[in-house]
């Protein structure tokens, strides 16, 4: 067992199943509607805390705006004023509603776009305005079910804290992730999602994860 398959044993013994917003995020197998959430929430979510999220989330699904279908008729003025409660809301209006027309104009649904290679996608996606690496990653995991790692600054503080290596570079620490890690969705959901959750929980430090070989044993 290598040092990020000890990592991942120790979060989950502490915190064990994600809760909360990864209730949603984690939930396997999602629903239709589930997965839209999934990618609506991965740009509200940008540069802002899920409390605000769910805000934005419940003014959209009191106008009954709960599908990409729906958004991509209602258009990025008339969003933005639905969405204010996840700040910055002019920027993300216009950044969900090119990632929706991105999908309703060239796949039609999530399912047909899950259908598309995960590095093919991967980088049509970063094409889209408003779609980093990190929102890019979190759709494909967790709405298309794609075995790619999310890096984020909680997954760079925690390699920074554990003092596992000095480089954190996203490419380079979600390779270092997946090579160290059987390929699968499922692991990586979970294991992204309390990395998360450690960070957000500070007053609980993580103890007992010794230094170690990072490479892959198989």
């Amino acid at each position: 067992m290598n040092i990020f398959e000890r990592l991942y044993k120790e979060l989950r013994k502490k915190y064990g199943k994600p809760k909360e917003q990864w209730n949603l995020w984690c939930k396997r197998p999602k629903t239709k509607q589930e997965k839209e959430e999934v990618v609506i929430g991965a740009i509200l979510t940008q540069r802002t805390n899920w409390k605000n999220v769910e805000l934005a989330l419940e003014n959209l699904k009191n106008k009954k705006i709960v599908s990409l279908e729906s958004l991509y008729h209602l258009g990025s003025k008339k969003l933005a004023s639905l969405i204010k409660p996840a700040g910055f809301y002019k920027a993300k209006a216009q950044y969900l509603f090119n990632l929706v027309k991105f999908i309703v104009e060239n796949y039609g649904s999530l399912e047909k776009l899950r259908k598309v290679g995960l590095k093919e996608l991967r980088e049509k996606l970063l094409k889209v305005k408003g779609v980093g690496p990190e929102t890019a990653d979190s759709i494909l995991l967790y709405a298309l079910d794609k075995p790619i790692f999310v890096i984020d600054e909680y997954a760079k503080r925690l390699i920074k804290e554990r003092n596992l290596i000095e480089k954190t570079n996203y490419h380079f620490l979600q390779k270092l992730f997946e090579e160290n890690l059987r390929k699968d969705f499922r692991l990586y959901q979970d294991f992204h999602a309390l990395i998360v959750i450690n960070g957000k929980n500070k007053k609980r430090p993580l103890r007992g994860v010794a230094k170690g070989d990072s490479k892959n044993k198989k």
